[in-house]
């Protein structure tokens, strides 16, 4: 009888420490760019939910799902995300993009899928520059924890990635029969069923947009490289959009900024040869003043370590980038320098 009470004391300890953090998150602050107007972590969840990417269009642009808000063009209205997927062999950069006039496409973000195994596949949805200030990388998230008997009821958890086989729209698009899918619709000539609304306050539209980000996390490392790289040719910005975004960038930057920001990620792949973790540290400090004379400096440092299986033989790889920019008469000069280094070790 103690014991079973000891456990559900446990329980709810646990539910109150997981709870904390997620209350912590509700505050969210507007950024000023497009992007605000727009859930990634909302989009992630309407393609694991959908059976086809026209069913994932339609889920985009329906009012009650709250994950479009955005008005590119600033009409009144908000704006209709279309799909379109490149695909090259086992690689798709599913693109959600928006007409802003009868000319002009922008690109909102792209979800990167590819297969990493018979029945694996990883994924990421990226968030445009033009529309978030920024890329912006978000993915499906899960942690996985270890208990530590020795001094103590000690608990890790780490990230891992997760494997995307078994949503429905990616078992979709790897299906014989699957033609790829591009939206037929465009400027002026959209479905009989959907109605634009207008655009609701960023405070009112953000609040529905915290559930989702238990589930899904912003990281600051591009893992689906392949589907990147079909991507990168393809990408469709509007000038219209890129304007509004420097204005945005320029206004951030004569308010002055200064602050230090520390994220850390830790992942865990296990494949077929056996486990692969990697720590990712992105630690950005900056001062942007009036006269815009000093600028930031980046650095990203990756750990890879590789284990066998029988674990006789592993493998450590380091690399740290780091981005150095200087402001002379409010132009910015960037210097970037990349350090490598590789130990392997046996046992």
């Amino acid at each position: 009888m103690i014991q079973k009470i000891f456990v559900k004391i446990s329980c709810a300890l646990l539910v109150v420490l997981f709870a904390v953090p997620a209350m912590a998150q509700t505050e969210v602050d507007s950024t000023g760019f497009p992007g605000d107007n727009f859930s990634l972590e909302g989009a992630l969840e309407l393609f694991k939910k959908s059976q086809t990417l026209e069913e994932f269009e339609k889920a985009l642009n329906a009012e009650d799902n709250n994950v479009n808000n955005l008005d590119l063009n600033e009409d009144g209205q908000v704006d209709y995300v279309r799909v379109v997927d490149n695909m090259e062999d086992d690689v798709h950069a599913i693109v959600l993009q928006v007409y802003v006039n009868e000319k002009e496409i922008q690109d909102v973000a792209v979800i990167e899928l590819e297969k990493t195994g018979p029945e694996e596949a990883m994924l990421q949805i990226i968030g445009d520059e033009d529309v978030y200030g920024e890329q912006t990388i978000v993915e499906p998230y899960e942690e996985e924890f270890s208990r530590d008997g020795k001094g103590g009821p000690h608990v890790d958890f780490e990230r891992v990635i997760v494997n995307v086989w078994v949503w429905p729209c990616v078992r979709f698009v790897y299906s014989p029969g699957y033609v790829v899918w591009v939206s037929p619709w465009r400027w002026a000539y959209y479905p009989p069923w959907w109605r634009p609304w207008r655009p609701r306050p960023f405070h009112v539209f953000v609040v529905h947009t915290h559930p989702w980000r238990r589930h899904y996390h912003v990281v600051n490392v591009h893992r689906v490289t392949r589907a990147h790289r079909v991507y990168a040719p393809r990408r469709t910005y509007s000038h219209t959009v890129r304007t509004k975004t420097t204005t945005v960038r320029k206004t951030r930057t004569v308010k002055g900024k200064a602050g230090v920001s520390k994220t850390t990620t830790k992942t865990t792949v296990k494949t077929p040869r056996g486990k692969v973790s990697k720590t990712t540290t992105t630690t950005k400090a900056g001062v942007k003043t009036r006269s815009g004379k000093k600028a930031g400096v980046s650095k990203t440092t990756t750990t890879t370590n590789a284990k066998s299986k029988s674990g006789r033989k592993a493998g450590v790889r380091k690399k740290t980038t780091k981005k150095a920019g200087v402001s002379k008469k409010g132009n910015k000069r960037a210097a970037r320098k990349t350090t490598t280094s590789r130990k392997k070790r046996g046992g």
